[in-house]
């Protein structure tokens, strides 16, 4: 589980395929804490730890993920916002994450909005998405790149959300641009009530 308060931004290093597998290796300052085995998520998308030293790590994404997500695209010097899994001790600052990215949306339109940003995602949609919660609703949460989010202006087919200068700074949204491809996680709560109503229909 994550809260989607994003760490901060780790660099690719390394790149290498392995048939279907996409093996990333990363900079970040924790990287010496890291255990193999330990989850961390990468734009969002929980990953395992492979190989760790004191100065990089190494996780692996297989072909699934990557079809879902935007780690395919990932190049040698990107920044990926990273973020360990939640300790259970502490305050949830953002919402509950799992980790598991449900599908990509693609930037449309950044605003300056008296100091801080407001960006526009549009992603597929689909009538039976919707059902299985697949969606976004005024003032409930998304997430995206693994940033936890408050949504605004949501259609059937996009939203909006802004962002504060420190979110810019601190997460790889500074290099979002129109026709960027980011990963999105839907909200779980609305997923499961739209489980529940398909179960009691």
């Amino acid at each position: 589980m994550f809260s989607a308060f994003v760490e901060e931004t780790g660099r690719v290093v390394a790149l290498a395929r392995d048939g279907g597998n996409l093996h990333i290796t990363l900079t970040c300052s924790f990287a010496h804490e890291l255990k193999t085995d330990q989850s961390v998520a990468h734009n969002g998308v929980c990953l395992t730890v492979t190989h760790h030293d004191d100065h990089q790590y190494t996780v692996t994404a297989i072909d699934e993920t990557l079809q879902r997500s935007n780690l395919g695209l990932l190049n040698v010097g990107d920044e990926v916002n990273v973020e360990r899994s939640m300790m259970m001790n502490g305050r949830l600052d953002g919402h509950i994450v799992q980790g598991h990215v449900d599908t990509t949306a693609r930037c449309t339109n950044i605003e300056e909005a008296d100091g801080s940003r407001l960006f526009t995602f549009t992603h597929d949609y689909s009538p039976e998405m919707a059902r299985r919660g697949y969606f976004t609703v005024d003032k409930g949460s998304v997430t995206v790149n693994g940033v936890s989010l408050t949504v605004c202006r949501p259609t059937t087919d996009s939203f909006t959300v802004c962002i504060i200068p420190y979110t810019l700074q601190h997460t790889n949204f500074h290099a979002i641009k129109v026709g960027t491809v980011v990963n999105l996680e839907f909200d779980i709560l609305g997923k499961y009530i739209s489980r529940l109503s398909e179960l009691t229909q």
